[in-house]
């Protein structure tokens, strides 16, 4: 549960911890997994191809995404208690990284991702057909956020940030 993510996570001091959910369009049909990370706000947008996104897809899609991040950057991931997280426990052993949920009906308790999908429907409106956007569209609707200066990051990027910590803990 969250009240176990580390202190970390929840101050935001450090990169590598994410918050997740799905965003789906029509009548659940289609959806696209997204991750943003507490203390950057950068974003990763999952491909879920057709219109699965039950716990196999999900957990396919997770591992494969967040793999090619370094180990330092997949320090725990919170998710809502959706079903598509079923297979959690394959989740967290495949990418060495807990998974933390929220407590039920509290999506509050992942404020950086409700505001990233918030943003994400100003490119996928409710109601759309998710499934039309391939890895290619998600890659460059997530350059885009992660490049669009926050106020609550000091007006720095998402994508500055990150390289900022990678490039401070490379030094430590």
């Amino acid at each position: 549960m969250i009240s176990q993510r580390p202190a970390a996570a929840a101050g935001r001091s450090e990169a590598g911890h994410w918050e997740g959910d799905l965003i789906t369009g029509a009548l659940n049909r289609s959806a696209i997994a997204t991750l943003a990370g507490r203390a950057s706000r950068f974003t990763i947008l999952v491909h879920l191809p057709g219109p699965q996104h039950d716990a196999r897809t999900v957990r396919d899609a997770l591992v494969q995404a967040m793999t090619t991040l370094p180990t330092r950057l997949r320090r725990s991931l919170t998710w809502d208690q959706g079903k598509e997280m079923a297979l959690h426990e394959q989740i967290a052993e495949a990418l060495s990284m807990p998974v933390f949920f929220c407590d039920p009906h509290s999506p509050w308790q992942r404020p950086t991702n409700e505001n990233t999908n918030g943003l994400l429907r100003q490119y996928f409106p409710k109601g759309s057909d998710l499934r039309v956007h391939g890895p290619k569209a998600l890659a460059a609707v997530a350059a885009e956020l992660n490049d669009r200066p926050r106020k609550t990051l000091g007006w720095n990027t998402p994508t500055a940030l990150l390289a900022t910590a990678l490039g401070n803990e490379a030094r430590s």
